[in-house]
């Protein structure tokens, strides 16, 4: 299996990337960043794009992979809904029309957030933002789309590019994952679940922290 992963650069890409490069089935990860990272590994390749909506420009170095785990994203901390809305709506579905349109037969995974409201209608604006960039997704001709939802997670061992909340209070960490267990799972879950949905599908579109735990099993 061949994948694409954006985001390495924050802290669920780079968990997803640090996982995948592990896995025995997965041969080839490309990463899509904005900047370079640190990490090397004979399996990983890195391909700069200094704008996403550029990425039809690098149709050839995109059409042989499986799957794309689309990790890249930012908080809405700060943000009105139309700021929110360009980072997010119209940063995500340009890129992934464009990447469609060049490999179709790719499953695309997008990691949304637990609590993304699929009406698009409620008072939460990032829940209401990241509904409609999931819905959109599912009408793209993707071979397969999957929207993940995950809560707090348990980074990956060794990864640099951790949230303040981690790095100052991660000793809490095994407190929350016992207090809120129907909200948390490891970080290592998520990219083993988004290798699954690839290799033998799911019952469902949109993965909730139950499904995503369930999914990641052997």
């Amino acid at each position: 299996m061949k994948v694409i992963i954006t985001g390495s650069t924050g802290m669920v890409g780079e968990g997803v990337m640090l996982v995948c490069l592990e896995q025995p089935q997965i041969t080839d990860v490309l990463v899509i960043n904005r900047k370079p990272i640190v990490h090397k590994h004979p399996k990983l390749k890195e391909l700069i794009v200094k704008d996403f909506s550029t990425i039809g420009d690098f149709k050839a170095s995109l059409t042989d992979y499986d799957a794309c785990f689309f990790c890249a994203g930012v908080s809405s901390i700060g943000h009105t809904e139309e700021s929110f809305t360009k980072a997010t709506f119209d940063f995500v579905i340009p890129f992934a029309k464009t990447l469609s349109s060049i490999n179709p037969n790719m499953t695309f995974t997008y990691v949304s957030g637990s609590g993304t409201d699929s009406t698009e209608q409620g008072k939460v604006m990032w829940a209401r933002v990241k509904g409609r960039t999931e819905n959109t997704l599912l009408t793209l001709p993707f071979k397969q789309v999957y929207n993940f939802r995950p809560g707090f997670m348990k980074p990956v061992k060794g990864q640099q590019n951790l949230l303040s909340f981690y790095r100052y209070l991660g000793f809490l960490t095994p407190l929350f994952m016992a207090v809120f267990s129907k909200w948390s799972c490891t970080l290592n879950e998520v990219p083993i679940a988004m290798i699954h949905c690839v290799s033998r599908g799911y019952s469902s579109s949109t993965l909730e922290v139950s499904d995503i735990k369930l999914q990641a099993k052997p």
